[in-house]
């Protein structure tokens, strides 16, 4: 769908006489049945002001064609502005300009990511020219147009307003400022966009290229398909054991099988350590080499984020990005627009999207809606936050409202906690979330460990960490200070001094070097895993007299995953207690079981730590683990 489109005469007569912003606004509601707000009209009648001052150009072809809001078919983004011509040898090109009216912008540690003021206040966002290289990369990897049309994808980012400081050119960014040219404020910038105009576009199309872009079908590229295989060869990560096989097996029949008439819905349940991200990212890949059109999703940035720097081998953006996706993002897509979804993490799925949890209706009804054939991974002991909505009763409710054929399949081999199916039941037992078999821990089937200090708790975390495979979380009990003063500590308890790891490594903490210096939570590890994990349990978790009391009061007051609760307690104390608990429980759940082959656990409150002690069967061990710890991981590495 295109918003607006002319040739350049055109859009320049709307500039002059008609105001241009009214044009586009017309045509966005006939398009849409949408309205939007003022600052982005406002925003349409400076930012296409600046792009007319740039085509003021006797050598840029009155019949070149011009876009505004070119939405990428099958999928919810927009290019900004697209103009289409041919170059001097005659081939097609389509020059995508993402827009920008910013002023000021900071330098970040994270890849392609930089702060901006945003909305309502400075916030992180993705660079300009990354956005405009991925929007080009989305194109040439997914449009039938541009790779079996010859249609060559020229990105660059426009930011009017911005005068060139060393900030968004800086080194860090040249990765993507290479790819997509950055033009800022001036003159002289102005006559820079304009000559890579003239590059690319000599001679007018009369639109042409425009609907072929807009009709293409979008299908994943040959070549893209060939590469996503090759990335899975050679790693061992990645190789299906036992019914991790059976149950990949079975989607991919699914997948197959399923049309818009014939939807299909399955939901694949496991905990801990079963592989369920494994599976799924085999299926992005062999569904994708299939010539199919699918996305992963998971609604935590670390799990996608991760897997992706595993699968490609680099921690930087690749062309490969376009193949996993936030659940917040298919509020506006069509119906059926996918061949599949894999959802991970499906639990964590929430009601609403959007930055204030305002936009869309339900993220699975969503999900099950974009798609023929929507998979979710599942394991509702690991909801951590009360807007955590993705429950089984839920996805088979909104799979039925579809017409969808539900399936429905458990991954029970367990790959971590040393394969210790009974450490996972012991968790269950000790935290209080429910009665087993496994009160008593035998710590010669895992190596669990209470500490009685946190330095000595991070001391023999790091030195576990072999291979970069081992670190440190807690649970959100304190400030996160370092976010507005990086030499500012978070974690104080005593003499222990460290930050949390939400600054500089983002998503990609769990596998970023030196990070295991750091502290980690629930967002950056859930769905992921290292050989050790240190845990430090805050004081919302304690024992006093063997029984389990949570405090939410001792969660830091900004903590997102218990939003509402106090609001909560005044409609519904009884209810609200009891699912604050659980959410508290299962926080400690998830963390404790992050770890392939031991947890380290140090307790703010040392009658909890006795507790544990208690319910381990190698007393004696558990007892002197502050003292013999060093001795005994330096026999072991």
């Amino acid at each position: 769908m295109i918003v607006y489109e002319a040739d350049k005469k055109q859009f320049l007569h709307h500039i002059d006489f008609d105001d241009i912003e009214n044009v586009v606004h017309a045509n966005f509601k006939a398009a849409t049945g949408r309205r939007v707000n003022a600052a982005e009209i406002r925003a349409w009648r400076e930012s296409l002001g600046h792009v007319a001052m740039v085509l003021r150009d006797d050598e840029i072809p009155a019949d070149m064609g011009v876009a505004v809001e070119l939405h990428i078919p099958q999928s919810s983004k927009r290019i900004d502005v697209t103009l289409t011509g041919r170059d001097e040898a005659g081939n097609k090109n389509a020059i995508v300009i993402e827009l920008k009216q910013w002023e000021k912008a900071s330098v970040t540690g994270k890849d392609a990511i930089v702060v901006t003021y945003v909305g309502k206040g400075h916030r992180e966002t993705v660079h300009p020219s990354y956005q405009a290289w991925s929007y080009a990369a989305l194109l040439e990897g997914f449009n039938e147009a541009v790779y079996d049309g010859d249609i060559a994808i020229r990105p660059c980012a426009y930011l009017h307003n911005y005068a060139r400081d060393g900030v968004l050119d800086s080194h860090q960014y040249s990765g993507y400022t290479v790819k997509a040219p950055l033009f800022l404020k001036g003159a002289k910038e102005r006559q820079q966009l304009r000559d890579f105009i003239k590059k690319h576009v000599r001679y007018g199309d009369s639109k042409e290229i425009l609907y072929e872009l807009v009709n293409g079908r979008i299908r994943p590229s040959k070549a893209l398909a060939d590469a996503l295989k090759g990335l899975l060869a050679d790693k061992p990560e990645f190789v299906l054991i036992d019914d991790q096989k059976e149950v990949f097996e079975a989607v991919l029949a699914a997948v197959r099988t399923a049309t818009p008439e014939a939807p299909r819905v399955l939901i694949i349940e496991g905990g801990p350590g079963t592989g369920k991200t494994v599976v799924a990212i085999n299926l992005l890949v062999r569904l994708t080499g299939a010539g199919l059109f699918g996305q992963y999703v998971s609604k935590n940035a670390a799990p996608r984020e991760v897997y992706q720097a595993r699968l490609t081998g680099t921690i930087t953006k690749t062309r490969f990005s376009n193949l996993f996706s936030g659940s917040g993002r298919f509020i506006d897509v069509a119906a059926n627009t996918y061949d599949f979804l894999i959802v991970d993490e499906a639990h964590r799925l929430n009601e609403k999207s959007g930055l204030y949890a305002n936009l869309g209706e339900n993220q699975v009804k969503e999900l099950i809606g974009a798609s023929a054939c929507t998979a979710f991974f599942i394991d509702e002991d690991q909801r951590v936050a009360l807007s955590d909505i993705g429950t089984k009763q839920r996805i088979r409710a909104y799979a039925q409202d579809k017409g969808a054929r539900v399936e429905e399949y458990e991954l029970a081999s367990q790959f971590r906690c040393g394969g210790s199916d009974g450490y996972l039941a012991w968790l269950d037992d000790v935290l209080g979330i429910r009665d087993t078999a496994n009160p008593q821990l035998d710590t010669a089937e895992y190596d669990f460990r209470v500490f009685d200090t946190p330095q000595a708790l991070h001391d023999a975390i790091c030195a576990r960490n072999n291979g970069n495979r081992a670190r440190v979380v807690a649970g959100y009990c304190w400030p996160w200070r370092s976010k507005k003063d990086p030499h500012a500590d978070d974690i104080v308890i005593g003499e222990y001094r460290r930050q949390w790891n939400l600054s500089k490594d983002g998503s990609l903490w769990i596998i970023a070097p030196e990070s295991v210096e750091q502290v980690g939570c629930i967002h950056t590890c859930q769905g992921l895993e290292v050989d050790y994990i240190g845990v430090i349990i805050g004081p919302d978790f304690i024992v006093r007299d063997g029984k389990i009391e949570t405090r939410p009061e001792e969660r830091d007051h900004r903590d997102k995953t218990i939003r509402g609760y106090k609001r909560w307690l005044k409609t519904d104390p009884v209810l609200a207690r009891a699912e604050v608990d659980r959410i508290i429980k299962n926080t400690y759940k998830t963390l404790m079981s992050r770890g392939m082959k031991g947890c380290y656990v140090y307790c703010t409150d040392e009658e909890t730590a006795e507790y544990l002690r208690s319910n381990m069967l190698d007393m004696n061990q558990a007892a002197s683990s502050h003292v013999a710890v060093t001795s005994t991981i330096s026999a072991d590495t």
